[in-house]
């Protein structure tokens, strides 16, 4: 019988209401254990008319006195988490090696199964954690919290604990994940890489050894950059200076190339913000602070707070890709044949092996992409547009050029005639069956349109 159990677990010497309670945490649901415990000392007391005698944390054998620390346990992390923004939280917690033989033991004198009830490291996460959801009217999250806080229960003396009220904040780790804001970027001028482009010669250092010591690199002239700025550059400041983090990611749905702009909806995009202390800005308000600070040169639009699995989807979802192309000819090439090679081309699978220009960073094999949709105009003899639609990766350069026929078909074969890509553009960027911006991937409300924020204003 129960009693006959909470009877043995008294017998192993005094122990606190919640340590009796922990081996029958799994009996009558919606009580403490520490509840539990007082009912079975009650109940022993009654059945076996003796005198009442209750036992408090400080003098129990098994926890130490740990077990009455929970609520100074919880307003130290609360403390810790005082200047941090946050809706969901976790509690973990490390238990010192002696009590959690004592607990072995405990189990083990009275003739228990070792692992029976629950653990102290269980009560203490769910007692502290229900606390700390208390005092600051946020939700325990099991599986991506926007802040943990891990205990260390060796870092305090419970005695003084219980003494004074109060745990040392060096027994507590906060630990604040990522934010991550998601968006859409165009690139209006070229020769802007999407992400920093570190220096190759000076490994982004910006010096390199002289005659006389260190000067600075003749490359890249300093700056330890490739290229003056990059879309990264120009949203991650902002990004992490509204969010108080400490650092921030940039994570594109692929990447044009340097020299092709981004335009009209733009690429999908998340900035995840490192240790962010502020978890919710205004992010119409930042969006313009990014443009206004761009002056042209990049742009982002529709910005949102999205979940951490919004960076797998912009970086794995299958897309397509809009593209415009402008195209020189070695030869005079007419316009019926200009027309029929675009036609051949509209609908087909063509193999492209490794590009030359990126062979250097891609394995050497060949992938076959179809071309969904394909037009343009032939502006002179020896000059077109050309529009497509094609699957995501795609080489368009090489689809033109065939780039000493590593690509098969391609205008440049189909014309018989050399074929270079003179400017390209992306014009559009979007999933293959279904967008990128699902609801289930963000955490505020869809904004409004700018026709439904007139109608609000005028009714």
């Amino acid at each position: 019988m129960i009693t006959d159990n909470a009877r043995a677990l008294l017998s192993t010497g005094t122990i606190c209401d919640s340590c009796l309670g922990r081996p029958f945490a799994d009996r009558s649901f919606g009580l403490t254990n520490a509840e539990r415990g007082r009912a079975l000392r009650t109940t022993v007391a009654l059945a076996d008319d003796e005198d009442f005698e209750p036992t408090e944390p400080v003098d129990c054998w098994v926890c130490e006195g740990y077990c009455g620390t929970f609520d100074a346990i919880a307003e130290t992390i609360v403390d810790e988490l005082a200047d941090v923004d946050f809706a969901t939280y976790q509690v973990g917690t490390r238990v010192p090696p002696l009590v959690e033989e004592n607990e072995r033991l405990l189990r083990e004198d009275a003739g228990l199964e070792p692992d029976v009830g629950e653990s102290m490291k269980r009560e203490v996460n769910r007692e502290v954690g229900r606390r700390v959801g208390a005092l600051t009217d946020t939700d325990v999250d099991f599986d991506r919290p926007d802040v943990l806080a891990v205990v260390d229960l060796e870092g305090f003396d419970p005695l003084e604990a219980l003494d004074s009220g109060t745990v040392t904040s060096h027994a507590v780790d906060v630990q604040i994940n990522p934010a991550f804001v998601y968006g859409r970027y165009r690139k209006l001028e070229r020769d802007i890489p999407q992400t920093e482009w570190p220096c190759r010669e000076c490994g982004g250092s910006g010096v390199q050894l002289g005659d006389d010591g260190e000067e600075p690199c003749d490359y890249c002239g300093g700056s330890g950059y490739m290229y003056d700025t990059s879309v990264e550059q120009v949203v991650r400041p902002h990004v992490v200076d509204a969010m108080d983090g400490e650092e921030g990611t940039f994570h594109g749905a692929g990447r044009e190339d340097v020299d092709a702009r981004m335009l009209e909806e733009g690429r999908p995009f998340v900035l995840e913000v490192k240790r962010p202390r502020v978890r919710d800005p205004d992010v119409e308000t930042l969006e313009r602070e990014i443009n206004d600070a761009a002056e042209g040169a990049v742009e982002v639009e529709g910005l949102r707070l999205a979940t951490y699995e919004m960076v797998e989807r912009v970086k794995e979802h299958d897309a397509s890709k809009h593209y415009r192309a402008d195209v020189a000819f070695g030869e005079s090439v007419e316009e019926d044949e200009f027309d029929a090679a675009l036609a051949e081309l509209e609908g087909t699978t063509v193999d492209q092996y490794t590009p030359e220009r990126v062979d250097h960073r891609r394995a050497g094999l060949t992938r076959e992409r179809t071309v969904y949709e394909i037009d343009g105009d032939l502006q002179s003899p020896t000059e077109a547009e050309v529009r497509l639609h094609g699957e995501g990766g795609l080489y368009v350069k090489e689809l033109i050029s065939s780039d000493n026929g590593r690509t098969e078909p391609s205008l440049a074969g189909l014309l018989e005639t050399d074929a270079e890509v003179t400017a390209l553009d992306v014009t559009g960027v979007e999933g293959e069956h279904e967008p990128f911006e699902l609801e289930d991937y963000f955490l505020d409300e869809p904004r409004a349109a700018p026709d439904d924020e007139l109608a609000e204003t005028a009714n």
